[in-house]
């Protein structure tokens, strides 16, 4: 039976050359974990005894090298040169060469002392110009879902096309009639709320008639709309965010894309057909809720009956009531949709950031979705609409 033998310990000699800028490290050995314990406090030694001129490091004779090697000589090395020193690494193994330049000059942490030599123009402007860059980030990618999802539309509905009918109908399902009952719910109380207050404030001027007027408008344009793409955004838009990056987790999305499939046609596009359609039907929704609410309350708070109250709403409410806010719900919707995409494509491979991407997806969904609704309120009011 052959006994292997033991390696050779790692070792290092100087050659200085006719003068002093001129010196030659070799190394020699076994430069593993297993046999460089001793060469640490010797390396460390030698740094107060190095050149200042040009240095080379001869790993001709090295036998084998790992990592906890290749970090002792790269931070003897960085030693070397702080103190001046010019380092040249030479050898016929250029693997152990690569390894040893490819590590870095210090695995420390900035000091607090380097950290505050920030000038305050720095420490000012530059969280700024990190959001202004995330900004542009997710706009770029925001617009690529959007150019995939108008791609994934002309696909042919067929059995290989990768679109199918069904998906959009379950999403449909799950995002819009699943929803029906917390809309309803949460629309009658706001409904009821607004009523009851508009009341109590309207009775000094003996004005609780006019109530009616108050809660119509406000549901039909802005409230119904902006509540309902609120509670969608929390509810759905979390769901995508969370469904995609558990994809993106367990490398689903990247199987996709080797079977030749576009992921947003194949996840994306049918959630945003369904958010398109459901939204505007749940604000429909929202709508006859929250004037039941305040029907119930002025009938029951002011003495307004139902007759009377539906009466007032007509004079109050004409048509562009209405459609002011219906046109809104189709933006509202694709703004969630890709929002809680992108947000769902940024996950990496950790629960913690799926759960960071998904706190994100809402916040950003429900900011956007505010900014819109300003937005069309100010178009609106330019047009006299």
């Amino acid at each position: 039976m052959t006994r292997s033998h033991a390696p050779t310990d790692a070792n290092v000699e100087i050659e200085d050359g006719r003068d002093d800028s001129a010196r030659v490290y070799r190394f020699s050995g076994d430069w593993r974990n297993r046999s460089v314990h001793a060469m640490a406090d010797r390396l460390g030694g030698l740094k107060g005894d190095a050149a200042t001129g040009s240095v080379a490091f001869d790993l001709t004779d090295v036998t084998a090298m790992d990592t906890a090697g290749a970090w002792l000589i790269r931070r003897f090395m960085g030693g070397l040169v702080e103190g001046g020193a010019d380092v040249q690494l030479s050898g016929d193994k250029p693997r152990f060469i690569e390894l040893v330049s490819a590590l870095p000059e210090s695995l420390r942490e900035p000091s607090g002392d380097e950290a505050k030599k920030q000038s305050r123009f720095e420490r000012f402007f530059k969280p700024i110009g990190k959001v202004v860059v995330a900004t542009w980030s997710d706009t770029v990618a925001a617009m690529f879902i959007l150019g995939s999802a108008v791609r994934g539309a002309q696909l042919k509905l067929g059995r290989h096309s990768g679109l199918s009918p069904a998906a959009i109908v379950n999403q449909i399902d799950r995002m819009g009639v699943q929803a029906v009952p917390i809309i309803t719910l949460m629309s009658f109380l706001i409904g009821a709320i607004i009523a009851q207050q508009g009341a109590f404030q309207l009775r000094y001027f003996g004005a609780e008639l006019f109530v009616v007027d108050l809660v119509g408008i406000l549901q039909l344009r802005e409230i119904g709309v902006l509540l309902t793409a609120i509670m969608i955004a929390g509810r759905s838009g979390s769901a995508i965010t969370a469904e995609i990056g558990s994809m993106k987790m367990r490398e689903e999305i990247d199987a996709l894309k080797v079977m030749g499939l576009s992921p947003v046609g194949i996840l994306v596009f049918p959630r945003l057909v369904a958010l398109t359609i459901i939204l505007p039907l749940l604000t429909i929704i929202a709508n006859f809720s929250a004037l039941t609410g305040a029907a119930v309350v002025t009938w029951s708070y002011s003495g307004i009956t139902f007759s009377t109250f539906l009466a007032r709403l007509q004079e109050a409410v004409d048509f562009s009531s209405v459609l002011a806010g219906m046109i809104k719900a189709p933006f509202m919707a694709l703004i969630i949709g890709v929002v809680a995409a992108v947000e769902g494509l940024k996950v990496g491979g950790s629960a913690e950031s799926l759960g960071r991407q998904v706190t994100s997806s809402v916040v950003k969904s429900i900011f956007v979705v505010i900014l819109v609704d300003g937005l069309f309120a100010m178009f609106y009011a330019s047009i006299d609409f």
